[in-house]
């Protein structure tokens, strides 16, 4: 990996230097097809950029990662390959004011998600490609100049296997046997993508009319592997569509700028998806195999609503550099839960976004790895770890805020500008300020610099102080704190709700106001006489990003009423502060899991309910202390089984308890209740065990040796899919056996053999909370490891084994004092892996705190 990276300061000296006119790509895919004849499968790929040096005679270079380089012609100047081309790069010397570089190569199919991906699908051997590039992999299929400010039209051709159909950015057509694309707009490497296979194509059409009397049409297209298509839902996936297109029409004023707006859901995808212009890339596991719940809908819609904001966030208008990655992530990140709510039926997603986006920022925000939103991004490994919470959730937080700030037409309006000023262009920080500046009339310095330029999350936690005959309120404060590692103190602006019990058991708002806190300790004047409240949440509303605490009494009656409150919202935001309690060691986790047990059947809102049954399960597996989590465990599994046969039959918080029971079955009980579903010897009334939910149950019978290799073989006869192919890899390196990790670690950290969705599955296996001991022997083995992995293996592979194989399960000082004897002894290793293990580092010691913390609970 290192060979590949490409630093800040060598892409600002090449963009001084060059400007792109255009690229020619002619890739030829017919070798995706047959037995290959034993060799690794290669591609021919042979690119012409015409480009212009600002300094004639001087030097550069273009990227490539490929095994081998057929000819290199500059100029009309024949080089040698083997003299210029050094596996990542090409030397381009005494460069002319206008310059032709031709590059024939043969590239690498990949296996790992990066660059040309090619899947066999086992349920019927069809091949299919895809290309996945950001941040700088489509030096992996063509030779480029491999960084986001080098922005160029591109005029795709290819030659793929007979029947198959290609995609790519523009429209296309097949003529003798050559399928050739629309030239692009202006955009960046990273964003160009072809799609090629037997895919299962479904096509729509959008029409919109302008106030002006123009009219523009927009052919729509989605696909997936013919094995999905029968779970294919098009028509929802068109309806968000349209939707979301009005929706950014008529707040952006600037028309969808790139033609068509295919979407295609591949298989093995490292990510979520990837905004394509003009084909958008999915995760395939959007398509739903078995029944899924509302809170499955609403995520595909928010990451639909997502990719295509990043037309004009990202696409349109994009970074100069990835230290600017904030100006499409977060910006996207706010946009698809905005357009969510204003567009679609999901009118509850804010909901969502409080309770398992925000969660996600407040992790990434108390790491040691934790970072300004505009992130200081040396080279290109930097920038692979940057697609984070701070980057994604907090950002679009931050936005949040800054649209209760500056006014959400104002807003809107510095975005319209902000796209008419640069578009095709890139930008910095400071580009989009001064727009918003111009639109609000605020001065967005001093905001910058408290939320974009620092790091670390505020706690807010309420004071009152009641008259002395204890019925009133005297005084109310609110006290902003911040770590010592982070001291920024901000400026929020915060809504505080009070909240009383009524007679009938209700927990219900009866005041609320909104101030600006900016200070260590702020007082709010306007509730000084109100009414002696049962509850005071801070933030209510969710206005602002911060960390939310509570006063005694607002605590004591959150244990005993937190389902009494009525509004999902602040019934949302308590659990989202309780659970931040839990990891800050203030709450037992046998604490966050009583109040789960005896409050989470009373939840409306299913993603909240999903989102608790993670938490608990979290709780259970890291922050409780090591002697009670098989009497935690058995608490869930009761109270998952009663709230399974209570639940309405058929509905999706049934489902959503089937699925948290199986997560959480240890005991035999349990375990024999899994088996007699999964044989239908036992029926609960509606549940509907269809094929997903079989390997959702048959995983921990396999961790705890009741399914074995014939069971698991069986369910796979009955499964033959590419989706039941990766559940049963997982579920085999599942069980209790030595011999079973020793295959598993090996298949992963000594073998590339498998792909990337297989190297997922096998780490999701072997990593079982209840398999400590059976896992023990392998934490040496990591730390021995990791840095060759790192060397050896893609970015992609590399992250997934440095982060997934960590000994998390090895929660005891040892483990932590082996982590850091290992940074101590590596601190030469790549910033990008010191920084995962660090990140790790952290997590454990959390959950040290967090188990010291319940072990001194009175049970419960």
């Amino acid at each position: 990996m290192p060979g590949e990276n490409l630093s800040r300061d060598e892409a600002r000296e090449r963009a001084a230097l060059l400007s792109v006119d255009g690229y020619d790509v002619s890739l030829d895919l017919r070798s995706a097809v047959g037995d290959g004849g034993g060799e690794p499968r290669t591609f021919r790929s042979v690119t012409t950029i015409r480009f212009r040096c600002n300094e004639p005679g001087a030097s550069s270079f273009a990227d490539l990662v490929a095994p081998r380089v057929t000819s290199v012609s500059l100029n009309g100047r024949d080089l040698d390959p083997g003299e210029v081309f050094d596996g990542s790069r090409i030397a381009l010397e005494d460069l002319a004011a206008e310059n032709e570089l031709v590059v024939d190569a043969q590239c690498a199919y990949s296996r790992t998600g990066e660059g040309m991906h090619r899947f066999v699908d086992p349920e019927d051997g069809e091949v299919y490609l895809y290309t996945q590039y950001e941040p700088a992999d489509a030096r992996r299929v063509f030779a480029n100049f491999e960084q986001p400010d080098l922005k160029a039209p591109y005029r795709f051709e290819v030659r793929a296997p007979e029947g198959w159909t290609v995609w790519s950015n523009g429209a296309g057509e097949l003529a003798d046997g050559v399928w050739r694309f629309a030239e692009t707009k202006p955009i960046s490497t990273y964003i160009t993508c072809v799609v090629a296979g037997p895919y299962h194509y479904v096509t729509d059409f959008y029409t919109r009319t302008f106030e002006d009397g123009t009219k523009l049409e927009i052919p729509l297209g989605a696909m997936c592997r013919k094995g999905l298509a029968p779970h294919f839902d098009a028509d929802d996936v068109f309806l968000v569509t349209k939707q979301g297109l009005d929706f950014f029409h008529d707040h952006f004023d600037h028309p969808y700028p790139f033609g068509k707006y295919d979407q295609a859901f591949v298989p093995e995808y490292n990510l979520g998806a990837m905004e394509n212009p003009g084909l958008v890339t999915f995760r395939e596991e959007y398509i739903f195999r078995g029944k899924v719940t509302q809170a499955s809908y609403e995520g595909r819609a928010n990451v639909i609503l997502h990719e295509m904001a990043h037309m004009w966030f990202g696409d349109l208008v994009t970074m100069e550099w990835w230290d600017d990655l904030w100006l499409k992530e977060s910006f996207a990140d706010f946009m698809g839960t905005f357009a969510n709510v204003g567009a679609t039926r999901f009118k509850d997603a804010w909901i969502t976004f409080a309770n398992r986006r925000k969660a996600w920022a407040y992790r990434a925000d108390q790491l040691p790895s934790t970072h300004p939103i505009t992130a200081d991004i040396r080279d290109l490994e930097d920038a692979k770890l940057n697609f984070d919470g701070i980057t994604y959730a907090k950002g679009a937080s931050v936005l949040k805020q800054l649209v209760a700030y500056v006014g959400q037409d104002a807003f809107l309006e510095g975005a319209r500008r902000y796209f008419k000023r640069h578009a095709y262009g890139n930008t910095r920080l400071g580009d989009l300020l001064s727009v918003l500046a111009e639109t609000s009339g605020r001065d967005m310095t001093a905001w910058s610099r408290s939320w974009l330029q620092t790091a670390g999350v505020n706690a807010l936690t309420p004071q009152v102080l009641l008259d002395t005959e204890g019925g009133r309120v005297a005084e109310l404060a609110i006290v902003q704190e911040a770590p010592e590692s982070h001291p920024e103190l901000r400026p929020h602006r915060i809504a505080v709700g009070l909240y009383r019990r009524t007679p009938e058991g209700a927990v219900e708002r009866y005041a609320r106001v909104e101030t600006d806190v900016h200070e260590p300790r702020t007082v709010v004047a306007e509730l000084a006489g109100a009414e002696a409240p049962d509850l005071i949440l801070v933030n209510d509303d969710d206005l602002t990003y911060c960390k939310i605490r509570f006063d005694e009494t607002s605590l004591a009656t959150l244990r005993a009423h937190l389902g009494g409150i009525t509004d999902p919202l602040a019934r949302a935001l308590c659990w989202s502060a309780l659970w931040n309690m839990t990891r800050d060691a203030l709450l037992p986790a046998r604490d966050f899991i009583d109040l789960v047990l005896r409050f989470a059947g009373r939840e409306s809102d299913i993603g909240v309910l999903q989102m608790l049954h993670a938490w608990a399960n979290s709780a259970l597996a890291h922050y409780a202390a090591p002697d009670w989590r098989e009497t935690g465990g058995e608490l869930l599994a009761t109270g998952a089984v009663e709230q399974l046969r209570e639940a309405e039959p058929g509905s999706e918080h049934q489902l959503a308890w089937a699925r948290f029971f199986a997560s959480v079955a240890s005991a035999e009980w349990s375990l024999t209740l899994l088996k007699d579903l999964l044989d239908g010897t036992v029926e609960i009334d509606g549940l509907e065990v269809d094929q997903e939910l079989r390997w959702a149950f048959l995983e921990p019978l396999a961790a705890y040796g009741v399914a074995d290799e014939s069971v698991l073989a069986a369910e796979l006869a009955r499964d033959d899919t590419a989706s039941g192919k990766r559940h049963q890899v997982r579920c085999l390196a599942a069980r209790p056996s030595a011999a079973v990790k020793a295959q598993a670690w090996a298949q992963v950290v000594e073998s590339d053999a498998l792909s990337n969705a297989l190297v997922e599955a096998t780490i999701a296996g072997f990593a079982q909370p209840s398999q400590r001991e059976l896992t023990a022997p392998y934490a040496p083995l990591y730390f021995a490891a990791i840095e060759r992995v790192w060397r050896e293996r893609s970015i992609q592979i590399g992250m997934d084994v440095v982060r997934g194989l960590f000994p998390a399960y090895q929660d005891r000082a040892e483990t932590l004092e082996a982590t850091d004897a290992w940074l101590a002894e590596h601190r030469e290793a790549a910033p990008a892996l010191r920084r995962l293990v660090l990140e790790a580092r952290d997590d454990l010691a959390r959950a040290l705190r967090a188990q010291e913390c319940d072990a001194t609970a009175t049970d419960r």
